[in-house]
């Protein structure tokens, strides 16, 4: 067999360019066979998907299997109402290829470019009081264990199937991903813009259930939030009166881009116009990057019953997080049951920060955000920039006993550990 590779010569970064991989070489099979054998002759190895995570969870010292090359045709079975894609897939290409046949998804995350395999071992997700994030779609997956053997679990079969899905990369190699879909379904998506907060706070629940998706922008400071992002599903029930005004805030009357001053034209339909579910439930479009990746990301997850007070929290670092803020999100998540998913357990709210792509910088402001929401038992964002280990993560999780005796199971070399899993999860 003939493997593509990239060689070490060829230094790869992340998407954001600020941590660099350290893996001697990057394979790209073709096959699972392939995956197989690269994982058989490796003494360490990991998986690297789109490189939209901010920290070290795909680094190695030994190689990297990126699945990009590893092309599986989209399997819809309408009567299970589930899809089978490639690990290796990006969710705008599985959305584009279930929107042609009249299927969708639940929801997505805000950028469509991130890879289906990378999106749900680190629990990423997208925003709905009523949606629980990526990883909950999944009813089966096929991944190569530690051992080079091929591995198929499912949730009808595999009685630890929920410690599987959020696997965070120590488990195998994820070659493909069996998800829940729904019928097609149309979006409109409404912004309003300087919503006032104390307006917000007062009627917090009504605002995050006003539509199917709603997202809150903000950069921490003043009286008011910089924008409200409702995508309005239509015909769920939910209201379909969007005023020229809402709670202090006013309707905007042309495209936004959630960084204040930056065109809209890489972001999605907007101004109410009703579309496709795929063209308007992440922020930017497929075929337009929204940046140049110039930014670190953190984000952390708190059970919804403490939003207000978190808030009022984070408003009160707004001296420290303001000056390195590029933008805030606010959304919120729906529980699940995945052993390490950021939402196990508790409806919650995600709390997202964009920085200014200055690592010294944003290391030391996460310690502070982390101390503020510690109180609320904050779950960090598995893929992003975060300073909690395992000692402060463990008891955030009632199943994270059970979840490193998997890894145990399925790599008993430790083939995918690395520095990132020994601070995170093994805390060695």
């Amino acid at each position: 067999m003939t493997l593509q590779q990239t060689p070490a010569n060829a230094p790869e970064v992340n998407w954001a360019g600020n941590h660099h991989y350290r893996a001697t070489v990057i394979h790209h099979p073709e096959s699972e066979a392939e995956v197989q054998a690269l994982v058989r002759g490796a003494s360490s190895v990991q998986a690297l998907g789109s490189r939209h995570s901010f920290n070290a969870i795909a680094d190695t010292d030994g190689i990297q299997i990126c699945l990009d090359k590893m092309l599986i045709a989209v399997r819809i079975d309408p009567e299970a109402m589930t899809a089978t894609v490639g690990g290796g897939s990006s969710y705008g290409a599985l959305a584009v290829e279930l929107a042609a046949h009249g299927f969708g998804l639940a929801n997505l995350a805000s950028l469509p470019h991130i890879s289906v395999a990378g999106a749900i071992a680190t629990a990423t997700h997208g925003s709905g009081d009523d949606n629980a994030n990526l990883a909950a779609d999944v009813v089966a997956l096929r991944l190569v264990d530690g051992t080079g053997e091929v591995r198929s679990v499912s949730r009808a079969t595999t009685p630890d199937f929920a410690g599987y899905v959020v696997g965070l990369g120590a488990l195998g190699i994820v070659t493909e991903v069996t998800l829940s879909i729904v019928p097609a379904y149309t979006v409109a998506q409404h912004i309003y813009l300087g919503l006032d907060w104390d307006a917000v706070l007062a009627n917090y629940d009504a605002v995050t259930g006003r539509a199917y998706s709603v997202s809150l922008f903000t950069d921490w400071s003043g009286e008011s939030v910089g924008q409200a992002w409702f995508k309005q599903k239509i015909g769920d029930g939910r209201t379909s009166d969007y005023p020229a005004e809402l709670l202090g805030g006013t309707a905007a009357t042309d495209g936004v881009h959630p960084l204040p001053g930056v065109s809209a034209v890489n972001c999605t339909q907007q101004l109410g116009l009703a579309g496709p579910w795929q063209d308007r439930l992440s922020h930017f479009r497929m075929e337009f990057m929204p940046s140049a990746g110039e930014e670190i990301q953190t984000e952390y997850l708190i059970d919804r019953a403490h939003a207000v007070p978190a808030i009022q929290a984070l408003r009160a670092l707004s001296d420290v997080i303001t000056p390195l803020l590029q933008v805030g999100e606010i959304r919120s998540v729906a529980a699940d049951d995945l052993w390490l998913s950021t939402a196990q357990g508790r409806d919650s709210v995600a709390f997202h920060f964009t920085w200014f792509r200055d690592q010294a910088a944003v290391e030391a402001v996460v310690k502070v955000v982390e101390e503020a929401l510690a109180p609320f038992g904050a779950r960090p964002h598995w893929g992003k920039v975060f300073d909690a280990d395992a000692s402060a993560l463990a008891p955030l999780y009632p199943r994270f006993d059970d979840f490193k005796a998997l890894v145990h199971r399925l790599d008993p070399e430790g083939k995918f550990r690395n520095e990132f899993l020994q601070r995170a999860v093994f805390g060695e």
